[in-house]
């Protein structure tokens, strides 16, 4: 009985982990998509103004968005595969179960 209860937890665990990262991956592919095209039209709205193309991709307007919200994307990267596996609610009961493992390999 014990032992489907924590095999039903690992599941949900896994389950949400998955979960996140399908959400991250959905944010990266959109970050990536909605920059191209908001680099694509601000270099174009310069080049139409006068500017030459040189002098539109050097522009910060062109980067401005990829920096910032890139910044937020590190933080959603960093709490789906870093610093969250780390400071996560279930980060106690893994460890204690990790070195329970150890404890019993080492005393078989």
């Amino acid at each position: 009985m014990e032992n489907n209860f924590l095999k039903e937890q690992e599941y949900i665990r896994a389950k949400k982990k998955v979960k996140e990262m399908k959400a991250f991956y959905i944010h990266l592919i959109v970050y990536v998509l909605v920059n191209i095209f908001l680099s694509g039209i601000i270099i174009f709205g310069l080049t139409q103004s006068g500017e030459t193309l040189a002098e539109a991709t050097s522009n910060f307007g062109v980067y401005s968005t990829w920096i910032f919200w890139g910044i937020g994307l590190f933080f959603h990267w960093l709490n789906v595969f870093g610093f969250g596996s780390i400071i996560s609610k279930d980060w106690e009961a893994k460890k204690i179960k990790e070195i329970m493992e150890k404890d019993k390999q080492t005393n078989n």
